[in-house]
């Protein structure tokens, strides 16, 4: 059988001093839940239980997912009454494991071991540390059996020497599950209903128990206050550039790249220092990303030059095309081939023909551009008329000079020009020269207004 996964997501996180759920910290650009959420659906369980306190209806509402089922733990008292609130969302059978919305850095491949042996016995997911302070400590026999788990607040001395300690992750079978919980007690320090007690239960039960050593210590650290969440952050970014570069990617810094999201990296990729990559990404052969450049849902073709400090979302650049330096590309704007966007120009939602170039200071909003097109420094495409948006259309080979306003709706036919300084409100017919300029005039003894002087400002 599949096995069913509970993400105990109910604690407010009182140290990270938020207003928000602590699931709900950032972490590479998802909440910390989400990374949670995603190791769990790559063990391909037969449901997901995320288990959500009072007043935590922030996080129900962040993840609209139907296929996730919920449960209210109405009361903090505990890891075991967390569990418990999930139970009438189990089956009777099969495989439980039980994961922490707080602990965001947990692979499938560290988790899958645990699955498998869950059937029947109870299995602990442990770390080594060289400081153990503040987590449970493993307890074993002379031969390495599991006989407990103790949390430090109820430890001895000698049991708080131990450096084996609790993840927080455990896998049980269901029905053992159903049996435990009703009776773990409460009569510890914190007063709480610990689902570590299910260790001495098994035990006392004659259930077999595991402890699976996490190879990686960092994949089990929580997230308690911000200087931990800053800490995951820069080892989910080191996992990720290690995978860009093992795709063939060249990081001139691999400790200044953020990638928060997916990326798809073909070989001989560069990405210069201080990039960050969000949402899905596509980087093909060849191609270039300058210093500072922020890309988010967006695919860049192969050989394509992104210069430093570039903004490109939900975009497309095409093979060998030039985007930047200072350049930003909104949502729906596509470039073909061997297009060029300079300093200072924006584009949204416009469509570049293949070797088209707009290299400074424009605005290109709500447009399809030709083939060959040159836009000169200054145009704007004046698309917005204060209710509705129109469309720009430019033909193959148009030449639009500088600072040309082009009020939409509005088409440019092919081979056309457009003379410097033009306002063009009509349309312009193909291999004709456009003109909208006032007529220039020169008035002989005009004298400049002076300013007046202020004696207050002297004073």
């Amino acid at each position: 059988m599949k096995p069913s996964i509970v993400i105990l997501a109910a604690g407010m996180g009182k140290r990270m001093r938020s207003n928000r759920p602590k699931v709900l910290a950032p972490l590479a650009g998802e909440a910390l839940l989400a990374h949670v959420l995603k190791t769990a659906r790559a063990l391909d369980p037969a449901r997901i239980v995320v288990v959500y306190g009072n007043g935590g209806e922030a996080v129900r509402d962040a993840f609209p997912d139907p296929g996730i089922l919920w449960a209210r733990q109405n009361e903090q008292l505990g890891t075991a009454d967390a569990l418990a609130a999930a139970l009438p969302q189990l089956p009777e059978n099969g495989a439980v494991l039980v994961l922490c919305g707080d602990v965001p850095l947990l692979r499938a491949q560290t988790l899958a071991p645990l699955v498998e042996a869950a059937d029947d016995a109870l299995v602990v997911l442990t770390a080594k540390l060289d400081d153990p302070h503040g987590y449970g400590r493993i307890l074993r026999t002379g031969d390495g059996t599991v006989t407990g788990i103790v949390e430090e607040r109820d430890a001895n001395a000698s049991e708080r020497a131990v450096n084996e300690v609790n993840t927080g992750v455990i896998a049980a079978p269901a029905g053992r599950l159903r049996d435990w919980l009703p009776r773990i007690g409460n009569d510890n320090a914190q007063g709480e209903y610990y689902l570590t007690d299910a260790v001495a239960l098994a035990v006392g039960d004659g259930v077999a128990v595991q402890g699976v050593e996490a190879r990686d210590v960092r994949e089990t650290r929580g997230i308690n206050h911000r200087a931990e969440l800053a800490a995951a952050e820069a080892v989910l970014r080191a996992r990720r550039a290690e995978a860009l570069m093992s795709e063939g990617a060249v990081l001139a810094d691999p400790a200044r790249v953020d990638v928060r999201g997916e990326v798809a990296c073909g070989r001989d990729v560069f990405i210069d220092i201080n990039v960050i990559l969000g949402g899905r990404v596509k980087l093909g052969d060849g191609a270039r990303i300058g210093a500072g450049c922020v890309i988010s849902d967006a695919e860049i073709g192969a050989q394509a030059d992104i210069q430093p400090y570039s903004v490109i979302e939900h975009a497309r650049v095409g093979a060998q095309a030039r985007v930047g330096p200072y350049a930003r590309l909104r949502p729906g704007s596509e470039l073909a081939e061997e297009a060029h966007v300079g300093n200072f120009v924006e584009i949204k939602n416009t469509k570049l023909g293949r070797g088209s170039k707009a290299n400074h200071l424009a605005y290109l909003g709500d447009a399809e551009i030709g083939r060959g097109v040159n836009v000169g420094a200054g145009v704007i495409t004046c698309n917005y008329d204060g209710a509705a948006k129109h469309r720009t259309v430019i033909g193959d080979e148009a030449f639009i000079g500088s600072d040309c306003p082009l009020v939409a709706p509005v088409t440019i036919g092919r081979g056309a020009t457009v003379g410097a300084g033009s306002v063009i409100t009509q349309d312009v017919p193909p291999d004709t020269l456009a003109l909208g300029r006032s007529r220039q005039m020169t008035i002989e003894g005009w004298e400049r207004p002076m300013k007046q002087r202020d004696e207050t400002e002297e004073k």
